[in-house]
């Protein structure tokens, strides 16, 4: 399949990026990703700066194709990592929950590429004037953190109103929806639901059993009432969440019952307590297969679909 503005801008051979799921990206998975010809991503998430250079490096050592790291602009090490990709010079950087402008001057300085994930025009078009290199417009349909606008719907309006590359996210598991996504205008995909069943995926067996599970109306989406929907597999936690919520309980209350919720799904394999999240897409994901499998997958069914 030929090249897009994303695998040049990125130096790669297929336009995927892996999401940067918090404890579940980590240096094995982005690394299998990198080497099957993707964009592998490291997730930042709280963890301190020493936890995501070990990981850069451990990456290194597993392959010699660019990679990134995402970074949680919210966390209290953000700065702290900000200026570390800088100076390990990863390949790429995407953000997410807060705006990337006050470390972008060191990041293009370090030679970076700045993907921010949006989930609006207007913050879309903010990251383009900020200096990003391009977006990933993430849909509602995505595991975890969401906006309230569907991939189908985002991805057309964010393509229309910037410059930069577009990279679709939500909802997009299989070569069809890579197909779909490249109709919409984007010049890349970026998937996370269906790298939960990837074979070098570190997360807990009965978490991954669960995502392979799955049937199309198995996912959840919490605190809204907060402002802070999260997407995640149903279970004792969402249903007593979502109770909890319709009750009127305040955001401390509902913060008690979460704390702690993804380490538990995934290195505990709680599938009753701990937040398994995942997209609406889990559905489609039925098999445990490589990073390369996945990717190959994809992209011989997107050739087939785009007649390329």
């Amino acid at each position: 399949m030929r090249g897009t503005a994303i695998t040049e801008l990125l130096c790669i051979q297929y336009p995927i990026l892996q999401g940067g799921m918090a404890w579940v990206a980590e240096s094995t998975l982005a690394a299998a990703v990198s080497n099957a010809g993707g964009l592998g991503i490291i997730a930042a998430a709280n963890a301190p700066c020493e936890y995501v250079r070990e990981q850069i490096r451990k990456v290194r050592e597993l392959t010699d194709r660019p990679f990134g790291v995402n970074i949680m602009l919210l966390s209290p090490y953000a700065e702290e990592i900000a200026h570390l990709v800088a100076e390990e010079h990863v390949s790429a950087v995407t953000t997410g929950a807060g705006n990337p402008g006050t470390y972008m001057a060191i990041w293009k300085e370090a030679g970076i590429r700045v993907i921010p994930v949006v989930a609006s025009v207007a913050m879309a078009k903010m990251m383009q004037r900020s200096g990003a290199d391009a977006v990933i417009a993430e849909g509602c349909e995505s595991g975890g953190h969401i906006g309230e606008t569907t991939t189908m719907a985002l991805v057309p309006q964010v393509v229309d109103a910037v410059q930069i590359p577009v990279i679709a996210a939500g909802g997009i598991g299989d070569g069809r929806g890579f197909a779909a996504a490249m109709m919409l205008g984007a010049q890349g995909v970026q998937m996370g639901t269906r790298f939960l069943a990837a074979k070098e995926c570190i997360i807990h067996p009965n978490y991954k059993e669960r995502v392979l599970r799955a049937k199309d109306i198995d996912t959840a989406v919490t605190g809204r009432t907060g402002g802070h929907p999260v997407r995640a597999l149903r279970n004792k936690m969402t249903r007593e969440y979502l109770r909890m919520e319709k009750e009127g309980c305040g955001f401390e209350e509902l913060e008690a019952l979460t704390i702690g919720g993804l380490r538990r799904a995934v290195q505990d394999g709680d599938t009753d307590n701990g937040s398994m999240m995942a997209g609406q897409i889990a559905g489609l994901v039925k098999k445990e297969q490589t990073c390369r499998e996945i990717i190959e997958e994809i992209m011989g069914q997107a050739k087939e679909l785009l007649h390329e």
